[in-house]
């Protein structure tokens, strides 16, 4: 029975760790809206004659991706299809439907321990959390990929203008970042490559890339690259502003990480300290703790603590998160 309510205090703690998680991925309003209208602009002076094409061909990739679902799962990972885009980024090679089913083992197994305890009414709650544990990893493992492919751009612009003053195409200058460069940057950029080399115009491949990864720094190079070849410039003068901006930028966020570094801690150590206590005091002495399982409002107590533990992550987060 004790390591059924040291799985239920820990499923707990998760749940807050994913709720957690879940709120620092949301885009910021701003950057979004920055984004839209980058994409804009690049989209009218790119022209909207492959918007249909690319929302057919979109289409179809997302349903290929489906072809194996059936029933319930089929029903549900088709109402999301986005799903398939996001597991892309994340660089997590499997089918949404293979995902949904990871997810529903994972909720199964939650409300299985359930059942198999004393404590029967959990099940509603366990299993979401159980459920909620692989959505949590797929989002760090897509924030951290994200990341480190916006810690490559300002050295990747860097080498596409030194390639553009060797007298190269701006084609040629990807599929050089595509070799010297480390994944995932160099995933992506060779994935327009091989775009460009198969047909697809340049400006195309290029908006392309910026919509495959959410990355504020990309939208701004492909909007820059598709503006210049429509206006004139110098294009390697151009990437080399763009580069030091961004490692400027770079350097004022981690300055603001070292910053916030107490902040951070602080927040670590209050989250952690109400499920330790938990397993502290079921150690010390077991009755005392179990009456919060077998009495009603002990129950409620829980709900309560569960809930102002979210709410208490959330608010930390906002304190030291600061946009740059």
């Amino acid at each position: 029975m004790t390591g059924t309510v040291i799985i239920i205090a820990v499923g707990i703690f998760v749940a807050s760790l994913v709720a957690l998680a879940a709120n620092m991925l949301v885009p910021g309003g701003d950057n979004t809206a920055t984004e839209d209208r980058l994409a804009q602009m690049a989209s009218r002076r790119r022209g909207g004659g492959g918007g249909k094409l690319k929302e057919e061909t979109g289409s179809l990739l997302m349903e290929g991706g489906f072809e194996d679902a059936s029933g319930l799962i089929g029903s549900i990972m088709k109402s999301m299809p986005g799903l398939g885009e996001y597991l892309d980024q994340a660089d997590v090679r499997m089918p949404p439907a293979q995902f949904g089913m990871i997810c529903l083992g994972a909720f199964g197994a939650g409300v299985a321990i359930c059942l198999a305890s004393p404590f029967k009414l959990l099940a509603i709650f366990v299993g979401p959390i159980f459920a909620a544990v692989p959505v949590g990893w797929l989002m760090v493992k897509r924030k951290r990929r994200l990341s480190k492919f916006g810690n490559q751009m300002p050295e990747a612009l860097e080498l596409l203008g030194r390639s553009l003053r060797a007298g190269h195409s701006l084609n040629a200058g990807f599929g050089l970042v595509s070799k010297e460069m480390e994944d995932p940057l160099a995933r992506e950029f060779g994935r327009a490559f091989e775009e460009q080399n198969l047909g697809i115009p340049l400006d195309e491949a290029i908006e392309d890339m910026a919509d495959r990864v959410p990355n504020m720094d990309l939208r701004f190079f492909a909007t820059a690259v598709v503006l210049q070849r429509q206006t004139g410039g110098d294009l390697a003068e151009i990437l080399d502003k763009i580069g030091h901006l961004i490692r400027e930028r770079l350097q004022i966020l981690g300055q603001i990480q070292a910053l916030t570094g107490e902040g951070r801690m602080s927040g670590a150590v209050l989250l952690a300290l109400p499920p330790v206590l938990f397993l502290v005091m079921l150690k010390l002495n077991y009755e005392y703790v179990m009456m919060l399982f077998t009495d009603e409002i002990g129950r409620y107590m829980l709900g309560f603590g569960l809930v102002t533990q979210i709410i208490g992550a959330l608010v930390i987060k906002k304190i030291i998160t600061i946009k740059v």
